[in-house]
């Protein structure tokens, strides 16, 4: 009998989704939930970043961004589930005991209908900003100490902007308005993360 590599998972796995304009914050509460209750922030650029190019996930990744084409959706839901199978493998990620904290995924309504055959979405936590000075202002300040140059052109942030505005809401039509909890993200992070703690005490603690 071939002895297996990669661990058999039958059950979906947990998840809560974080969404978000760009500057709201999603990295910063994956990161300080994932600390406070134990569970596994995962965003879409630890994902690709973390690829070796000689993998045979990395390799199709390349190829695709090699030619300036982005992934189809099938392919970036395959490879998410490729790297997350590899978290379990090298014991990074406990489906069983952790909830999945996904930040960056789905970002369309056809890759949110894929994922679900891997997950089961418990909430999705929405980081709601209505000042676009606030979190311009935020990505500039990112920019200077993470030196991401990309926050600090501000056609790049503008056309990123837009593309949230034009993709992620028709994957919020997607989930019921249960699912869906809203979150002041003009606030400074701690008070962002005081009011989630606050309404999801019982799911993430």
């Amino acid at each position: 009998m071939e002895k297996r590599i990669l661990p058999k998972i039958d059950e979906k796995f947990q998840a809560v989704l974080i969404f978000g304009p760009p500057g709201s914050g999603k990295g910063t509460q994956g990161k300080f939930l994932s600390s406070a209750g134990n569970h596994f922030h995962l965003s879409s650029g630890d994902v690709f970043r973390g690829l070796s190019p000689e993998s045979p996930a990395g390799e199709l990744y390349h190829s695709y961004a090699g030619k300036g084409k982005l992934l189809p959706d099938d392919v970036t839901i395959e490879i998410w589930h490729h790297y997350v199978m590899g978290l379990i493998a090298t014991n990074q990620y406990f489906p069983k005991d952790q909830l999945l904290l996904l930040d960056g995924i789905p970002r369309t309504v056809n890759q949110a209908e894929i994922l679900e055959r891997y997950v089961v979405i418990k909430k999705v936590i929405l980081l709601e900003a209505k000042d676009p000075n606030i979190l311009a202002q935020r990505l500039k300040r990112r920019a200077l100490i993470e030196k991401r140059h990309d926050d600090r052109d501000e056609g790049i942030l503008k056309k990123r902007m837009e593309i949230y505005e034009q993709e992620t809401f028709p994957v919020l039509e997607h989930y019921s308005e249960e699912l869906i909890a809203r979150f002041n993200a003009e606030q400074r992070p701690l008070e962002v993360l005081r009011d989630i703690l606050i309404s999801l005490c019982d799911l993430l603690s």
